[in-house]
């Protein structure tokens, strides 16, 4: 499940940057918690999870409605500061040059 959902988010941050002034929007939506189904399917049920973590799913379909009006690339729901989401993204383009290089770091090296 959270494989699926990774992929899912980056497939949709690839569309947006292909599609990027065409007048198509992607949107990836990140929820947490929500009340559905998918609780009782699994058998997991959702009484065990603490109620100010779970959100309506009217409240989520609102808020990402919200968030596609705004043209948000990915919208969550339940962060109260976008800006966290934004520094998460920026600290990982940071760390992208150092992920291939041709020796290892010096912490690795005798």
């Amino acid at each position: 499940y959270s494989a699926t959902k990774a992929y899912v988010l980056r497939l949709s941050q690839s569309l947006q940057h292909e599609l990027a002034g065409s007048g198509v929007y992607v949107q990836a939506v990140l929820p947490g918690v929500t009340r559905t189904e998918i609780w009782e399917r699994s058998g997991t049920g959702i009484a065990g999870i603490p109620a100010e973590m779970v959100m309506e799913v009217e409240d989520l379909v609102e808020a990402a409605l919200v968030g596609f009006d705004r043209r948000e690339a990915v919208t969550i729901p339940s962060l109260p500061d976008a800006a966290d989401w934004q520094a998460l993204m920026t600290a990982r383009a940071r760390l992208a040059p150092n992920l291939s290089r041709q020796r290892p770091a010096e912490r690795y090296l005798g």
